[in-house]
């Protein structure tokens, strides 16, 4: 039981600091005044809320024993029948008040059945929730401001009442203040929405080491600066392999001079071994590190010139100059890497190169890609207005019962025609192939259809008869007459089947079996399979996904915005 009296102390605690700032709003309103204020009226209610409050707060101090700048904090832990019956009898408390105080019978009857209905949903509720045999616990605690937080909380409260009454002063205030409270509302929904990108941008640029950091999330990203270096006790050398330039470390030297090496770029080839002649390879110089280290005490920068069996490194120094050009040997714990505020590009090269080589360092994926969409933007388009069109202005008989039976193909679920249409592609013999993917495009999909059939049937019948006076055939009058009064909704259709179509994973999983005919959507799928350990380069590889679409919508915003208010569609 006592730590439920301590989870009520605490929540008398804050409805006391909700009361006081509501006295400290009242006090204020008293002070400053305003239009249709009693002032008197004002300052008695802050003087009963401000004191309502404290007793509140000292109150619940007193039985949380916290004092000072520490808030209690508590959190039942309840089973979920418990948190349903709560919510039964919090909204059977609110329909009771709200027909205590109706003015109408027909009113208050109604609402009271319904707080009566809800009272005893809750104690149902409850009963299951005692059969349940979970015991109901209370999670108590406290969190210790500092004196710098405390200030800046209270600085931000005062700071909003002032707002608030000097908005309510005047019409064109409030208006004002109207404004720049949707304003403040649509960036803080931007910028809570807009942190998954952010963080999915700037791990795509992070190293290793940054991604799971004990002080919690690594926003600022750091990256290990290099120099290049030739070193003769591990040369490294760039050579031919299949075809294919690489890089490589040396593995062995023979006596007739032929070497074997080791494939270290591109990553995809890393750990591959193959012999060469002296004449076929080339020495390059390697990237090292760049490090810290106390020399002499006072630090040094210098660059890790050899890796030691034992962890040491030999460090190089190259600044402050006195030190430059000497060598010493230093355990790996006295060497501090230098690592600036910058971006690690390397995860998108080698995101790249960790793909197989068939793919073209993904450039097949992208022709696919670019290839599905824009056949299914051409055949979506063609197919979609030519049925609306017909739909909408043309008269045959059976017309409305087969835009009927259209509207109906809605009704049923994706996952209902997967198979059928998996056996009409595979008698087909189109599996494994591209077709499955943009050859349904070309016969009209119901939505699109019945959205575009709206709006033909809002151009005036005027035009199409002044066409067929030019003597224009129907096909002519629906491309010359009909197609540019409903660019906005085409602009729409086009842009939501090229998202589709880019982020399309079910068909290549279904119907493709080569990674030469994966699209984009598939291989960061495949990608996400086989480097989930690093995520660097799994969001550098998705940000080079996606980057079509943030551009695509950036540039088709204006005719995305008017095709959807024009369709209706905002809340859809």
């Amino acid at each position: 039981m006592g730590e439920w009296v301590q989870g009520g102390a605490a929540l008398l605690y804050w409805v006391g600091i909700v009361v006081a700032f509501r006295g400290l709003w009242l006090a204020f309103q008293a002070w400053l005044g305003a239009p249709g204020v009693d002032r008197s009226i004002r300052a008695r209610g802050a003087a009963v809320s401000c004191s309502a409050g404290v007793l509140c707060v000292l109150v619940g101090s007193s039985v949380t024993r916290t004092w000072g700048l520490d808030l209690p904090v508590a959190w039942p832990v309840l089973p979920l029948p418990a948190w349903l019956a709560a919510g039964c009898l919090l909204v059977a408390v609110v329909a009771l008040g709200r027909g205590l105080l109706s003015a109408l019978p027909t009113e208050r009857t109604p609402r009271l059945v319904s707080a009566a209905g809800w009272a005893g949903v809750g104690a149902l509720c409850l009963v299951w929730a005692q059969q349940q045999n979970e015991p109901f616990k209370v999670l108590t605690g406290k969190i210790a401001l500092t004196p710098g937080a405390a200030v800046a909380a209270l600085a931000i409260a005062v700071v909003a009442i002032l707002t608030m009454i000097a908005a309510a002063r005047s019409a064109s205030a409030h208006a004002r203040s109207k404004t720049f409270v949707t304003h403040l509302a649509l960036l803080a929904g931007c910028f809570v929405f807009g942190i998954p990108f952010v963080w999915l941008l700037l791990t795509s640029f992070k190293e290793d080491r940054d991604m799971a950091s004990p002080e919690g999330i690594v926003w600022v990203p750091r990256v290990q600066q290099t120099v290049p270096f030739i070193s003769d006790k591990n040369p490294y050398f760039e050579a031919v392999y299949n075809g294919q330039r690489v890089e490589a470390n040396l593995e062995q030297r023979k006596a007739d001079g032929t070497m074997i090496l080791a494939v270290v770029r591109p990553v995809g080839l890393s750990g591959y071994t193959f012999e060469v002649e002296p004449g076929q390879a080339k020495q390059i110089p390697r990237e090292v590190p760049l490090v810290d280290v106390t020399m002499d005490g006072q630090k040094v920068r210098g660059k890790v010139v050899e890796e030691l069996e034992d962890g040491g490194r030999r460090v190089r120094a190259i600044e402050p100059a006195p030190f430059a050009g000497r060598e010493q040997v230093f355990p790996a714990d006295q060497v501090e890497p230098y690592r600036p505020v910058s971006l690690r590009w390397k995860n998108y090269t080698e995101a790249l190169e960790f793909l197989p080589p068939e793919t073209q360092f993904g450039l097949v994926y992208l022709r696919n890609t670019v290839f599905l969409v824009v056949m299914n933007v051409i055949g979506t388009l063609l197919s979609c207005a030519l049925v609306a069109y017909a739909f909408a202005r043309l008269k045959f008989p059976g017309k409305d019962a087969l835009f009927n039976v259209l509207l109906a193909t809605m009704m049923l679920p994706g996952a209902v025609t997967i198979l059928p249409q998996f056996l009409i592609f595979k008698n087909l013999g189109w599996v494994n192939t591209l077709q499955p993917l943009w050859v349904p495009a070309f016969f009209a999909g119901a939505f699109n259809v019945f959205m575009l059939r709206q709006f033909f049937k809002q151009i005036p019948f005027e035009l199409e008869d002044a066409a067929k006076i030019d003597g224009c055939s129907y096909l002519r009058t629906f491309w010359s007459v009909m197609v540019p009064q409903i660019k906005p909704a085409l602009v729409v259709i086009a842009i939501w089947t090229f998202i589709g179509a880019w982020n399309n994973f079910m068909g290549p999983l279904i119907y493709v079996n080569t990674p030469e005919l994966m699209p984009i959507a598939y291989a960061v799928q495949m990608f996400n399979g086989e480097r989930f350990g690093e995520p660097g380069l799994l969001m550098a590889f998705v940000t080079m996904g996606m980057l079509p679409v943030l551009a695509l919508f950036a540039f088709a915003q204006r005719y995305f915005i008017e095709g959807v208010a024009l369709s209706g569609l905002g809340g859809r």
